[in-house]
């Protein structure tokens, strides 16, 4: 074996060994220093966040099942920019007395389920994506039932759990057909066999996959458990459900969508996600007005998002491809804000509905500054990030042309004014309605500052910095091959 491959693998490598710092820490560390490991765990990953902006390499590995690209490398960057916010706003939370014991678990955990997300982004063989999608999901379920203490924690884990290895069952069952279809589990050989193939064993392999896959991005009619494990989930890991396994979840997507079934874009996959990018984005959006809990409203708003994200998908080209890089980061430090408020809110008085937030303004007003930002920034309010993130994935869905896409535009900017609706309710709420029990004025700890300043930072600035989408395109043109097959 040439183990020099391995140095096509400079991001992997260097997440393992942030991991391997983390357990040794955890683990030998005397007791006096261990209530340092989040700012320990923080820094060093800060530090290999940094060390990604020289560790670009492109090339393949493993005969071809291992693939670094432009494109992969940026996501990967984007995916840690989202995990160590995730990881400074976690610190108050993973130090309390009830989590301080199992602090260690947490973060490698954590660490853990990154490491299977860059496998699934950079796999082009069927077998490493399986390997990373395990990797990613299994510990997630253990995240999800950390808080012991609440019996909604342990039921939200068993239904991500049992979702999950049902999903998985679904998605390999199309594997078989997709092995029994191309003869082998490269994506390329795949694509390459199956040119000219369109038969119904195919659109039934495709069915089986997108909905394999549609579980991990909660898209419509594979959603069921997303508001039950967003709301019994501790609130920094639905934080992290919500953002990070989504952002690798649909670029994976497009990739196998692109770079496998290309050829059956026009006759069989296109039309698939037509209906369910409208189921989506309408339900979700339908069901969200209804929530009074932030979790499950924000469980359904990612739904919603969700189904945006897929017109990115949609577009199968270069300009949906950078559209939906972009849009996966503005929509990191959107959520990511409006998570980190109630998770500030939630440590201090345990309160998540939303009618506890009202007069918030009065006794929190940076706090409620905050929020107000990241909703509308996931409103599409300009001129913050969240408007240019769905007007690029808008042009990059109206590239194609076709009338289809025009009309499946047409719905998804008429949901977005019903999305305008019930975000301002949260900012009703703080701003403008009165309650004799308003949340107190409290201190918010230094590590939940620092998150809210980068991610409120991100969303003024993002959408100005224009550079930052110019970025994005060129690495999508440099992946342009992905696209090849599609007619």
């Amino acid at each position: 074996m040439d183990y020099s491959q391995f140095l096509m693998m400079p991001q992997e490598l260097g997440l393992l060994l942030v991991f391997l710092l983390v357990f040794l820490f955890d683990t030998f560390m005397p007791k006096k220093a261990q209530s340092s490991l989040s700012i320990f765990t923080c820094v060093i990953f800060a530090v290999f966040t940094i060390a990604n902006l020289f560790m670009f390499s492109t090339g393949t590995a493993f005969a071809g099942m291992f693939e670094q690209t432009s494109a992969t490398y940026a996501i990967k960057f984007i995916l840690n920019a989202g995990m160590l916010i995730v990881l400074i706003q976690a610190t108050q939370w993973a130090n309390s007395e009830y989590v301080s014991v199992r602090r260690g678990e947490f973060y490698e955990l954590l660490l853990a389920t990154l490491f299977g997300m860059y496998l699934m982004v950079s796999a082009r063989h069927f077998l490493l994506f399986v390997i990373g999608l395990e990797t990613a999901s299994l510990p997630l379920a253990a995240l999800v039932a950390f808080d012991k203490k609440h019996y909604e924690s342990h039921e939200a884990a068993a239904k991500y759990m049992f979702t999950a290895v049902f999903s998985s069952a679904i998605f390999m069952l199309g594997l078989s057909f997709v092995y029994a279809l191309g003869g082998s589990l490269y994506f390329n050989d795949i694509a390459c066999n199956i040119i000219g193939g369109h038969s119904a064993l195919l659109v039934v392999a495709l069915a089986f996959v997108i909905a394999g896959v549609g579980f991990k991005l909660s898209l419509v009619p594979f959603h069921l458990w997303t508001a039950d494990v967003y709301q019994g989930a501790p609130t920094v890991v639905t934080s992290y459900l919500s953002v990070i396994s989504k952002g690798a979840a649909a670029f994976s997507f497009l990739v196998i969508l692109a770079q496998v079934f290309g050829s059956a874009y026009s006759i069989a996959w296109e039309w698939m996600l037509y209906a369910v990018i409208v189921i989506t984005i309408t339900l979700g959006n339908l069901f969200a007005i209804r929530q009074r809990d932030l979790k499950r409203f924000l469980a359904f708003s990612s739904i919603s998002q969700a189904g945006y994200i897929m017109l990115g998908v949609i577009a199968a080209n270069e300009i949906g491809l950078a559209s939906l890089m972009f849009y996966v980061l503005v929509y990191v430090f959107s959520n990511l804000s409006a998570f980190g408020v109630i998770a500030a809110i939630e440590n201090k008085t345990g309160k998540v509905n939303m009618d506890d937030y009202n007069g918030l303004f009065k006794t929190n007003p940076w706090l409620s500054f905050a929020m107000m930002l990241a909703m509308f920034s996931l409103a599409g309010i300009p001129p913050f990030a969240g408007f240019f993130s769905k007007f690029f994935i808008f042009v990059g869905a109206c590239h194609t042309g076709s009338v289809a896409i025009y009309v499946l535009v047409l719905i998804a900017l008429i949901n977005t004014i019903i999305s305008l609706y019930y975000y301002l309710l949260v900012v009703k709420a703080m701003f403008i309605k009165q309650d004799d029990c308003v949340i107190p004025a409290f201190k918010v700890a230094a590590s939940e500052k620092v998150a809210m300043i980068i991610t409120t930072l991100g969303i003024i600035l993002i959408g100005l910095a224009s550079c930052i989408y110019t970025y994005l395109s060129t690495c999508a043109s440099d992946s342009s091959a992905m696209f090849m097959f599609i007619h």
